[in-house]
């Protein structure tokens, strides 16, 4: 190998070093800024909780009036996810044969369509 090779090889292993060193980083800013967020909803839940309670109690109609607008309350509709229990259920019900059942939840498995793609996963040292 000749010095100007030695040389690319050389910058191409400090551009690697600093690329890690600006994931690492930003890895654990992300990690960071998810515990926060997570704390943040959690409170925000408990406050809509008292609101809520708050509104139905006291009747506030049409709604509590803010600065910049108005909090109504609202019926929300939470859906269950569409799990493959559940669909393996849902079908056994309407569906009496169970090899049917079985063929169709595993057409459903077999069809789903799956991406793969290469990433880094970041495994901390155990203290």
């Amino acid at each position: 190998m000749d010095e100007k090779q030695i040389a690319v090889l050389s910058n191409e292993r400090k551009e690697l070093t600093e690329n890690v060193k600006k994931w690492v980083t930003l890895e654990k800013q992300l990690k960071i800024v998810n515990e926060k967020t997570r704390t943040m909803r959690e409170m925000k839940h408990a406050l809509s909780s008292e609101i809520c309670n708050y509104m139905v109690t006291k009747q506030t109609n049409p709604g509590i009036i803010i600065s910049d607008g108005e909090l109504k309350l609202y019926d929300k509709k939470d859906y269950t996810p569409l799990s493959y229990g559940y669909i393996e259920t849902c079908l056994s019900d309407i569906i009496r044969d169970a090899d049917h059942v079985k063929y169709i939840m595993g057409y459903l498995k077999e069809k789903r369509d799956i991406t793969i793609s290469k990433d880094i996963r970041y495994v901390m040292k155990k203290p």
